[in-house]
């Protein structure tokens, strides 16, 4: 005799052992790279596991990872930024230019200098939400406008910081600020796509602009705070790169938006908008600094730095396609 097993219709399968491990690999495949790099540095050379090197490590990754979680908030709503390595050079530049020019006291200068970048994004949001000008050509034209600002201003020679933003480059009590205002960025960044509503409309609009708009989401008031915070966090990356050289470069943050983009992509974001977290873009800056770090420490021409990192962006994006084709 028979018994029958009354189960739901709706019950969905369990996944096995293999199949979950799989999908838990796919999830967090920058994360199992950087493991498998680290303990391929150490088993190659001494010199990678020791407390000064992942400091250097930390600092190394600081300014991308800055750049890139404000990156995160434009690719998670399926735009790019290309500005944010001339923003970054100017929101330091106009704070070095206040300080000297204004004799500005205090934390004014660093202010300032955050919120040139709050401005710059905020023009790219305008004109990406309300001139239906597509993100890649908007902040294409502000990554030449910032770059000639920042040029304009310092006529071409480094301008002497402020106290204040020379402090976000030092080091208290062993630990490298930098390090520290990437932690925070880091926090500030997971705290909007985890816990407010700002961070669930990013990820509504990424998924479906057309839906979310539909749907009642103020879309361009959105547009337009997702790329001023771009331009925030980027003018704190720059602030940071001028506090570590004491003074505000005319030419620094070049190619760094490139490298923002990477961070975001390896660390699981989809170009095509909708996903991507705060937590996968610290890896994937990470990830890039464990790289360049490794291959100095192998005494690996720059050149040949070059070629590994474009290939790990071209597996990075692979990467996301496959994922992609997996979930339909």
């Amino acid at each position: 005799m028979t018994t029958a097993v009354n189960t739901p219709a709706n019950a969905a399968p369990k996944a096995k052992g293999p199949n979950k491990f799989l999908s838990w690999v796919m999830d967090n495949g920058a994360l199992v790279g950087l493991i498998i790099l680290c303990v391929a540095l150490f088993i190659a050379t001494p010199h990678f596991l020791t407390v000064n090197n992942f400091l250097n490590i930390g600092i190394q990754a600081a300014t991308v990872a800055i750049l890139a979680f404000g990156m995160t908030f434009v690719i998670i709503t399926a735009g790019i930024d290309l500005s944010v390595g001339s923003v970054a050079a100017l929101g330091a530049m106009v704070s070095a230019s206040f300080f000297t020019d204004l004799n500005m006291p205090g934390w004014l200068p660093l202010i300032v200098g955050l919120l040139t970048g709050l401005l710059a994004g905020a023009i790219c949001g305008i004109a990406t939400a309300y001139g239906k000008i597509p993100s890649f050509i908007a902040t294409l034209a502000m990554m030449s406008i910032a770059r000639g600002a920042t040029l304009v201003i310092s006529d071409g020679s480094p301008i002497r910081t402020a106290d204040s933003v020379n402090w976000l480059g030092s080091t208290v009590a062993g630990i490298p600020i930098p390090i520290v205002m990437m932690v925070i960025a880091g926090l500030i960044c997971w705290f909007i796509l985890e816990r407010t509503v700002l961070g669930r409309s990013m990820y509504a609009i990424g998924g479906n602009l057309e839906a979310a708009r539909l749907s009642g989401l103020p879309v361009k008031r959105i547009q337009i705070t997702v790329f001023a915070l771009s331009g925030l966090f980027a003018a704190l990356a720059g602030l940071v790169m001028a506090g570590r050289l004491s003074s505000a470069q005319p030419q620094a943050g070049v190619g760094y938006e490139l490298d923002a983009i990477a961070a975001v992509v390896i660390g699981g974001a989809s170009l095509a908008g909708g996903q991507g977290r705060a937590t996968g873009t610290l890896v994937g800056a990470l990830l890039l600094a464990v790289i360049r770090n490794g291959l100095n420490l192998l005494n690996v021409s720059s050149f040949w730095q070059q070629i590994v990192i474009g290939l790990v962006i071209a597996l990075a994006v692979g990467f996301d396609v496959i994922r992609n084709r997996t979930a339909q």
